[in-house]
């Protein structure tokens, strides 16, 4: 449990994503919310928060090079070990749901 209030959680998350965005876009991704889905917009098209099948939980974002799912970012916050969040990674790539193909 975090001694933060939810505001101060949610504006930590959100400027985050301002600097993700911001990276990928600086890389040549095009940054797209899961709504407006367009993978013809670029080479490479960067999808936010996309829920996969059930039980297999929400990436971050979900990586398509022409047109083919090829990878997913999930954000940590700075500091975070990685070497324990590997199992996330197998999830999403079991649990990709059938419309993000």
């Amino acid at each position: 449990m975090s001694d933060k209030p939810a505001e101060q959680l949610l504006a930590a998350e959100q400027r985050a994503r301002a600097l993700i965005d911001a990276q990928l876009a600086a890389a040549g991704w095009a940054v797209q919310d899961r709504r407006e889905l367009n993978l013809f917009a670029a080479q490479g098209v960067a999808v936010r928060e996309v829920t996969m099948t059930r039980g297999h939980g929400r990436a971050d974002y979900l990586l398509y090079m022409d047109k083919k799912a090829v990878g997913v970012i999930e954000a940590k916050p700075m500091g975070t070990p990685l070497s324990g969040v590997e199992w996330q990674s197998a999830m999403y790539a079991d649990g990709l749901p059938p419309r993000f193909v």
